[in-house]
């Protein structure tokens, strides 16, 4: 171990000496040198102090006179939407979602679109060969894409061959598990290599002004699989949201630097791949005929785009001393339950020896408390089987005292809705008339109960 040595500072210059003398060397005055009992230096600490040594950087106003950076659209309206307007030269984005919901398909269907507008676009495969890449595009209807296909797991090798030219406009990577950085020692997937593998590609995106996309596998519960250091790496994380036996997919940002995170893109899996849908509302809603008890409309909002979704209950009576079961699919099950004792302790509608089952329609997953007043009508009219109007939609938050409290944009929910053929809304009595809807408006929770029951007065 390095023996720790002393320093002596001068009081009257600054001067730091290792060894004291009676006059310092710089100033000449005498008796100042004083030693320095937070100095300790060793050799280890002389080598990492990072105070000195270094090269300046180059400091910038946020009202700099500089042009920044045009985001660069794709031609897919619902992708460029979710990432708050296209894609941001030199920006880095992970997409993940399950096997199989759609995600190299969308990013080659980006990737051709970029091509096609003029602008070079690289797909490098670590999963595919290049020749499958290539069958996938001729099935799509993008054979003729001027996209530049590679199979690669290198890092090294990819960028070796990126900067040999002009950079790409966009560079996607086919999945960021399969890459390999041989600065790191370990298997492609571990911890290790995808945290070196991200941050040398993060650092050509910035370095170069590509943007780079990369691809993430996930989890059994969902996550990216991987350090969780990689989303804080990256400027915008996506998730692409479906189940594989619906049609649909909702691609949803988690994390945005360049904008919100409440906006989604709905996609439609199609033979010609995904196509975008500009009604999603057309998705969520079954085809409403005759009024059928335990059903509402519910008009979710997503960012700034209103989305019509129908809620539907079921309840079984049991017999008694049988334990009910509560199943909620597509809305949060505590609060399903919580909602189900304001029921019963301010309205006095008991659901203690009768099953409930809830489900979003579609496939749907709701986390709007504005979806209170929509659950409440359903489960009421499921447990009365008295229908709610079919011309009707219903949207509030319920507070534990049973009041009903107003909700954000509600004229652009009601205006969706009138869109749509809606004619009726049951909400908070403070919501205002918006899109030629009537609003029925409620201030409780029993107000709104006893008007599908049929007790007013």
């Amino acid at each position: 171990m390095a023996k720790p040595k002393k320093r002596y500072v001068c009081q009257a210059c600054g001067t730091v000496t290792s060894r004291w003398q009676g006059q310092c060397a710089d100033c000449g005055d005498w008796n100042t040198l004083v030693e320095d009992a937070s100095g300790v230096v060793t050799a280890f600490s002389k080598k990492h102090n990072l105070q000195g040594g270094g090269s300046r950087i180059e400091m910038v106003g946020l009202n700099a006179d500089i042009a920044l950076p045009e985001r660069m659209t794709t031609g897919i309206a619902e992708f460029d939407r979710a990432l708050g307007g296209g894609i941001v030269p030199g920006s880095a984005t992970l997409i993940g979602g399950d096997p199989g919901i759609g995600k190299s398909t969308l990013l080659l269907q980006v990737a051709a679109n970029v091509a096609k507008a003029g602008r070079q676009a690289v797909y490098v495969s670590g999963e595919e060969a290049a020749d499958q890449v290539r069958l996938r595009a001729l099935r799509l209807g993008l054979g003729e894409a001027p996209v530049k296909l590679a199979a690669a797991t290198s890092v090294r090798d990819i960028l070796t061959t990126l900067g040999e030219g002009e950079p790409p406009a966009l560079l996607v990577i086919d999945s960021i598990q399969t890459m390999h950085s041989d600065m790191i020692e370990g298997a492609p997937g571990t911890v290790s290599q995808v945290r070196a593998s991200a941050h040398e590609l993060v650092r050509f995106a910035k370095e170069r002004g590509s943007a780079v996309v990369l691809v993430g596998h996930v989890t059994k519960d969902g996550s990216i699989a991987g350090p969780r250091v990689l989303e804080h790496m990256v400027d915008t994380v996506l998730g692409f949201e479906g189940e594989r036996s619906h049609q649909y997919r909702i691609l949803r940002a988690a994390k945005n630097r360049f904008g919100g995170t409440d906006e989604i893109g709905v996609f439609a899996m199609e033979g010609k791949g995904l196509v975008e849908v500009g009604n999603p509302s057309s998705l969520f809603l079954t085809e409403r005929g005759e009024e059928m008890s335990g059903t509402s409309v519910f008009p979710a909002l997503e960012g700034t785009r209103p989305v019509l979704v129908e809620i539907q209950a079921l309840t079984v009576r049991l017999a008694s001393g049988a334990t009910p079961r509560r199943s909620a699919v597509g809305w949060d099950s505590q609060r399903l339950a919580m909602l189900l004792a304001v029921l019963e302790a301010r309205c006095g509608i008991s659901f203690a020896s009768t099953e409930v089952y809830l489900n979003v329609a579609g496939g749907y997953r709701l986390g709007d408390p504005a979806a209170d007043l929509a659950v409440a009508a359903a489960l009421v009219s499921a447990l009365s089987e008295r229908a709610v109007p079919a011309g009707t939609v219903v949207f509030g938050e319920v507070a534990l005292s049973g009041e009903l409290r107003s909700v954000a944009h509600a004229g652009l929910r009601l205006k969706e809705a009138g869109k749509l053929g809606f004619s009726n809304a049951w909400a908070p009595a403070a919501t205002a008339k918006a899109g030629g809807m009537a609003v029925e408006g409620f201030d409780r929770l029993r107000a709104l109960t006893d008007h599908i029951l049929g007790r007013e007065g």
